[in-house]
């Protein structure tokens, strides 16, 4: 709500491609509105560009929003532009939101913790700067007893998938890949560290795609049955759960 009132105070609106359209068109009329999306291999306002347009904005006196999918703190390049805006000595506020890990995550039905099943959870980015190699600690994330998320993995899955197993996770650790988490647009797959790569593709257009990879994924089966608005692909049977 806080964001839908700020949305309606603004001067001027710089969004993301992942924006909804449904909360694009909240933004009144005459308002000044600039898409900046990126999407992977395609930058067509570079970074440094893009926090040199917040400052400029603000500069000039304009109530200016920000506006982004998901949480602008969480993969989300949002402490940059911060830091270019206190950098400039520009006041601003940042409103969270909730990241695609959380919201997909829910719409299938998977905790993405549970006592029994998993005790700590990690956020990965699947995609790295300059798009150089991957560079993890491994047999640090290989943990059974932790859910790994993986952010903009869809280039980089079958990687991703053959360093945990080769790290010590099993190859049948149940994966849930969700493109287009929480709009009407969402579809998911369930499959395996050892099938992932393959199955993924069934979902893959041209909207993000989330990975969660670990043994909550089963609760998926039990938990999702009011999933809404979502095809299911299930291309997996998950582990069984431990008792509690």
């Amino acid at each position: 709500m806080k964001a839908h009132r700020l949305i309606g105070e603004a001067d001027a609106v710089v969004y993301d491609r992942l924006v909804a359209r449904e909360i694009i068109d909240m933004i009144p009329a005459g308002v000044m509105r600039i898409d900046v999306g990126k999407r992977a291999g395609l930058h067509p306002v570079p970074q440094d560009q893009i926090n040199a347009l917040l400052v400029r904005l603000a500069a000039s006196g304009r109530r200016v929003v920000r506006l982004k999918g998901g949480d602008p703190f969480t993969f989300g390049r949002g402490g940059e532009e911060a830091e270019a805006l206190a950098e400039a000595g520009l006041a601003f506020e940042v409103v969270p939101g909730i990241t695609s890990a959380s919201g997909s995550a829910a719409a299938l039905g998977i905790p993405l913790t549970h006592r029994g099943v998993a005790t700590s959870l990690r956020y990965i980015t699947g995609h790295c700067r300059s798009d150089t190699e991957l560079d993890f600690d491994w047999e640090g994330l290989a943990d059974p007893e932790t859910t790994l998320v993986v952010y903009m993995g869809l280039a980089n899955i079958g990687q991703i998938a053959g360093r945990l197993v080769a790290a010590g996770l099993p190859q049948d650790t149940p994966v849930a890949a969700v493109a287009n988490g929480t709009t009407s647009r969402q579809s998911q797959v369930v499959a395996t560290l050892g099938t992932i790569s393959s199955e993924v593709e069934a979902i893959a257009d041209d909207g993000p795609v989330l990975f969660v990879i670990g043994k909550v994924v089963a609760l998926a089966e039990v938990l999702g049955q009011g999933s809404v608005g979502a095809t299911r692909h299930s291309a997996a049977t998950p582990h069984a759960l431990p008792a509690p």
